[in-house]
């Protein structure tokens, strides 16, 4: 565990600095995969989920 949260940190300070300089190449949205991918994998992805679930139910219930 403690390696898969130092492992998803160091790719969500690489995805950080990948945005934020403007260009994201192919090896820059590589990193930003990952990142999914290891964060889909931690303790955090049940919350991350429900906290897009009610982001999503809170938009589509907006009315223009």
């Amino acid at each position: 565990m403690a390696i898969s949260i130092s492992v998803v940190l160091l790719l969500f300070i690489l995805a950080v600095i990948f945005v934020r300089s403007g260009g994201l190449k192919i090896t820059h949205a590589l990193v930003c995969l990952l990142l999914g991918f290891y964060l889909a994998s931690t303790s955090m992805a049940p919350t991350i989920s429900s906290g897009l679930t009610a982001t999503a139910d809170i938009v589509s219930s907006l009315r223009p």
